[in-house]
């Protein structure tokens, strides 16, 4: 994990990622090992087999990344922010494993699926026994602020996932409503996880608020700039097929703004490939041209570019150390970045 958290990068905006990687190393590396533990079932070897080939897939980890860099950004100096962040990143497993089936996805961080391995079955159940292993940590922590904070996130997060079920191939969807998917689906993830770094460390209630409101902005923006690379990437960027969006049919904002904006011969395209899900040789090249072109790439990237924005003056009022810096500068970093 850390040779991927701390590979050498040329493009300066990758720096703040690698500078809170450095300042945390000892917390990630304990991480690791705490998380290997949790992946074991002594009932079903099954279990971890599954569980570790999505968890150890060299993902950057950057929801318990936040809960470990903001318990030491408010002062922490216990243990108890490694079961959170084991927490959050299992329960972020869990929803990646279902994600997986509900999209039929074939890759997930340039890895085959688990679903496509071992079936559509076992991909959900294991990805509800690291649901429980996830609230077992979480109860462990004995704090029942914190329990509230993520079992709340869960909750939002299904309910993000049945929004979305509602939305997905919806080119008439407002931003409103598309927005309200991402908070649920994605923000509240990275709000909680940020909180709970906060809460541990026993902070004022205005502090946790900051560092929430900090995750939520950030996980918009996150989510955002991947809608973009799904356009104006390439498969080395994006660790997965460029157009996987566009080829399962998705109504993500390239793709709404491209819609909005073209003229009939381009709406009635989109309106083909995406509501009706029909798909020809040649509509992804095509659907690329005409998001670029269009400028609705780069439009995403600035809205992602505003909520980034959002996320820095959260933690304004945070007293400044390195680890606040670096989160600000993560909050740049969620935009630019090319994977």
């Amino acid at each position: 994990v850390m040779q991927e958290l701390l590979q050498p990068e040329t493009r300066p905006s990758e720096s703040a990622y690698d500078t809170l990687g450095h300042l945390v190393t000892d917390d990630l590396s304990a991480l690791d090992a705490l998380l290997d533990t949790r992946l074991t079932s002594a009932q079903e070897p099954l279990i971890g087999e599954v569980a570790r080939h999505l968890v150890n897939a060299g993902g950057k980890r950057i929801r318990p990344l936040l809960t470990l860099a903001t318990a030491r950004a408010t002062g922490y100096r216990g243990e108890r922010h490694l079961n959170l962040a084991a927490a959050v990143e299992l329960l972020h497993s869990a929803t990646l494993l279902h994600d997986d089936v509900v999209d039929t996805s074939p890759l997930r961080r340039g890895q085959t699926t688990a679903h496509v391995i071992w079936g559509n079955k076992t991909s959900i159940l294991v990805g509800d026994f690291l649901f429980s292993r996830s609230f077992e940590l979480m109860v462990e922590c004995g704090s029942l602020p914190i329990l509230e904070t993520l079992a709340k996130a869960a909750a939002t997060i299904a309910e993000g996932e049945v929004m979305q079920l509602s939305t997905a191939h919806d080119l008439e969807v407002d931003d409103e409503r598309y927005l309200a998917v991402l908070r649920a689906k994605t923000a509240a993830m990275f709000g909680a996880a940020a909180a709970v770094g906060a809460q541990i460390a026993d902070c004022r209630r205005e502090v946790v608020a900051a560092f929430h409101s900090f995750g939520m902005a950030l996980g918009i923006a996150f989510q955002l700039a991947d809608d973009a690379l799904d356009y104006d990437g390439t498969e080395r960027d994006t660790g997965k097929g460029v157009g996987d969006d566009f080829n399962e049919g998705k109504a993500t904002m390239p793709a709404l703004l491209a819609y909005r904006s073209g003229d009939p011969e381009a709406q009635s395209f989109w309106k083909r490939t995406i509501m009706e899900s029909e798909r020809r040789e040649g509509d992804l090249a095509h659907a690329l041209r005409l998001a670029r072109q269009s400028g609705a790439t780069l439009a995403t990237r600035q809205m992602a570019t505003e909520h980034a924005e959002e996320a820095k003056a959260a933690i304004l009022s945070v007293p400044p150390t390195p680890f606040r810096d670096a989160l600000s500068e993560l909050a740049d970093y969620a935009v630019r970045r090319r994977s």
